[in-house]
């Protein structure tokens, strides 16, 4: 296989990552990781740093148009991203430290948890519709748009969801993924905001996290711009079409098939990690 094929089949990968990320909002980097490693057998730091130059990627093509449509919470995704970002500094630092074998056990982990809430139906009550103190002070109740018209919504738990945002951005750092499942799940299942919304606000804020982590990964040499091009183009691509999808396609069959195929990856990384393959 010479350079340009390589090439080709990293940026053909590299759309199908975008398109899964920006419709769920879990980032692009939850496929390209073990894509890069598992097919392509990149380093797994080097890995992590294209993917961090494709989660920016993957929120540049996808949060103009959420922003747009009305789905994004920007006022949510400014705040949370105030956790995010310190701990994404963290996490990149603890990276430089961490073998790959342990670093590709981790990211297995976060894959099956993503797996598993990515089908979980938050259990919604009478005291979602009632106001937050917090959240009204932050100005942070909103409406998206549905096919029956705009809907509004109440946000709930801010200091929890807070807190969860700072574990997703240490893991952001550390993995290179965006941690956009616990990004999900603070706003879905912990802050009660409906499903697309915490989509379109996640990938708002990954953009901005990983862009954190990334700086620390290029001061290490683990940015290799050879393979990062193809990276983030492919992923953009794949982030412009799911962005138009989002709006249009059915929300728990979207849940059923991402949680299959992560689960699929996220036990070759971590046998990869236990053989010592990563």
């Amino acid at each position: 296989m010479n350079v340009l094929q390589l090439t080709m089949l990293v940026g053909a990968g590299s759309v199908l990552a975008g398109l899964v990320g920006a419709l769920t909002g879990l980032g692009g980097g939850v496929m390209i990781v073990p894509l890069l490693t598992l097919a392509f057998d990149v380093d797994i730091h080097y890995a992590i740093g294209a993917s961090l130059v494709s989660v920016i990627a993957t929120s540049s093509g996808a949060a103009a148009a959420f922003v747009r449509d009305g789905f994004t919470n920007v006022r949510i995704g400014m705040f949370l991203e105030i956790a995010t970002t310190t701990g994404s500094l963290v996490g990149a630092v603890l990276a430089g430290l961490c073998p790959a074998s342990l670093i590709a056990i981790l990211f297995g982990a976060v894959l099956l948890y993503s797996a598993m809430v990515s089908t979980a139906e938050p259990r919604r009550t009478g005291a979602d519709d009632l106001p937050d103190a917090l959240a009204g002070r932050l100005r942070m109740d909103g409406r998206y748009p549905t096919p029956a018209g705009w809907r509004a919504y109440r946000v709930h738990r801010v200091p929890l969801g807070f807190g969860l945002a700072w574990v997703a951005g240490i893991l952001a750092g550390l993995l290179g993924i965006g941690a956009g499942a616990l990004k999900v799940v603070a706003m879905d299942q912990v802050m009660r905001i409906p499903f697309k919304v915490s989509t379109a606000t996640s990938n708002f804020m990954i953009g901005v996290t990983a862009a954190a982590g990334a700086g620390v990964y290029l001061s290490q040499g683990y940015i290799d711009p050879g393979l990062a091009m193809p990276v983030m183009l492919g992923v953009t691509a794949g982030s412009w079409i799911g962005a138009r999808l989002l709006a249009v396609i059915d929300t728990r069959l979207l849940r059923l098939v991402f949680s299959v195929l992560v689960s699929i990856l996220a036990m070759e990384m971590i046998t990869s990690g236990v053989f010592g393959g990563a």
